[in-house]
């Protein structure tokens, strides 16, 4: 079966192919593209639990990249799933008495979006060729902090691209920044900009609806594409190792053949707990998807109220990749559950534009009994991470745990003992200071960032990640900053426009 995909605001019905719709991140209408339906799953649990990583992603991505040949699909994943990752199984999974911890921060980077970024570049140089693309590809793309450094590393030096990443100067984590500014790559570039996340978002889609830039670029050889997670190749490969989770808990016997589990997913700009939304409407048996949010809980009064709404405090905390107010991918759900209604759609995203907010109807409102959101303020992280250390030895990240925080309040509220899936987003050493003060702030405060770094060693057990001893001494390469309106012109100024 062939998986056509459309916008989100296509009002008039044009689909694309998914190459093309890798090729062009996001839609010309602003829209998100989505498949015209949701595939199916075609290999039993019995099957997927002798999977290997890449085998499963190859079972799961083939039903929705569906013009890729089995030939192109296999060879990206074997290029993306490789020595990059520091453990065999890609996606280890940590038991505790609590929940199992689904660590995703083996790749390259040490966060979770090493998941789809080291896939993306393959997936988009196939796209290119499979549709003569003559233009060089540009990724646009703003970062709360992960996906900037992942998509670097994926992009860096990769032929017939370059990679432009935006980032808040003062909202990322130490670690995060010079993971970032250090990178190498003669087609890499890197901007810190002043603002938040959401002004380097909202920058970065203005740049990819400008039709005047879109026409000087391609007279000048280039096309926009994005490496965020409104980009369908990368919100594809994550649906797999919620598939594989599943899977491996049965091969073990953790849990019974079709036995249902819950999921629960630190979440800002909602593209990973879609995809564990993917995975359920692909046929696996996961029951709540459990969102959760830090300070800035615009997710949690979403789906407390109905009511999506921006207007408020933007709160920098010490899980910066959520701090976040506009939640892209939110959209590609409220365009489902509006009935695959583009023109509902296109009103709702309007009314956000315009007025910072919108509501949904009590009809689409029944259709989100699916998910469950609450949030964890900053005590509450810190609290959580200095319990699951204190009563296992294991250290999270500040976003991990603010997932176990909100776990804990959803098996309070409800009672259900359903066994957990918590998605772990990155290794603890990407924020050393913030989780190192957690565990106990008299003895760590005075420490360098490094210092840090190896006293975590030392009391996790865990030897410290090559992403984080290559950037000990590295040069920083990358020093030019700029606000939120000179975007476009520093854009073009990299690009010799």
């Amino acid at each position: 079966m062939s998986i056509l995909y459309k916008s989100t605001r296509g009002v008039d019905g044009v689909t694309v192919t998914a190459s093309q719709a890798i090729l062009q991140g996001l839609a010309k209408d602003g829209g998100l593209f989505v498949p015209t339906e949701l595939p199916k799953l075609d290999v039993t649990l019995d099957e997927l639990k002798d999977m290997s990583y890449q085998e499963t992603a190859y079972a799961v991505m083939k039903q929705f990249l569906t013009d890729f040949t089995e030939e192109e699909l296999k060879a990206c994943i074997a290029n993306a799933y490789d020595a990059k990752f520091d453990t065999e199984e890609i996606a280890p999974l940590v038991k505790t008495d609590k929940a199992y911890y689904l660590e995703l921060f083996h790749g390259a980077t040490i966060a979770f979006k090493d998941m789809a970024l080291s896939i993306l570049p393959h997936l988009m140089t196939t796209a290119a060729k499979k549709n003569n693309a003559k233009n060089e590809i540009v990724i646009l793309t703003a970062t709360s902090g992960d996906t900037g450094k992942a998509a670097l590393a994926g992009f860096a030096d990769v032929p017939g691209t370059k990679i432009i990443v935006f980032y808040p100067k003062n909202g990322v984590s130490p670690i995060q920044e010079k993971q970032m500014v250090t990178q190498k790559g003669d087609n890499t570039f890197v901007v810190g900009i002043h603002g938040n996340f959401d002004d380097a978002q909202s920058g970065v889609k203005a740049i990819f609806a400008d039709k005047a830039l879109a026409e000087e670029m391609d007279k000048a050889g280039f096309q926009f594409s994005s490496a965020n997670s409104i980009n369908i190749g990368r919100l594809v490969p994550q649906v797999v190792y919620y598939v594989y989770a599943y899977a491996k808990l049965y091969a073990n016997g953790e849990i019974e053949k079709d036995e249902k589990i819950n999921v629960v997913v630190p979440t800002g700009n909602f593209g990973n707990i879609l995809a564990a939304y993917y995975a359920k409407q692909m046929g696996m048996p996961i029951d709540k998807l459990i969102c959760a949010s830090n300070d800035n809980k615009v997710l949690y009064d979403f789906f407390k109220t109905g009511c999506y709404d921006k207007n408020r405090e933007f709160i920098l905390t010490t899980s910066p990749s959520m701090d976040i107010l506009i939640s892209s991918n939110l959209e590609r759900l409220v365009y489902k559950i509006a009935g695959n209604d583009a023109v509902k759609d296109v009103a709702l995203m309007k009314s956000l534009n315009t007025d910072g907010s919108y509501e949904i109807s009590e009809e689409m409102k029944a259709e989100l009994a699916d998910f469950y959101g609450n949030y964890a303020s900053e005590a509450e992280t810190a609290e959580e991470i200095a319990k699951v250390y204190g009563d296992t030895g294991y250290v999270l990240d500040t976003h991990t745990a603010v997932a176990s925080a909100v776990y804990g309040k959803y098996v309070a509220e409800t009672g259900d003992a359903k066994k957990a899936v918590i998605a772990s987003t990155a290794s603890p050493y990407k924020f050393t200071r913030s989780v190192m003060n957690a565990i106990d702030a008299e003895k760590y405060n005075a420490m360098g960032d490094f210092e840090l770094v190896d006293e975590l060693s030392v009391i996790s057990g865990v030897a410290v990640p090559n992403a984080i001893e290559e950037i000990r001494n590295a040069e920083v390469r990358h020093n030019t900053v700029c606000d939120a309106n000179e975007m476009q012109m520093i854009v073009k100024q990299f690009l010799g426009i």
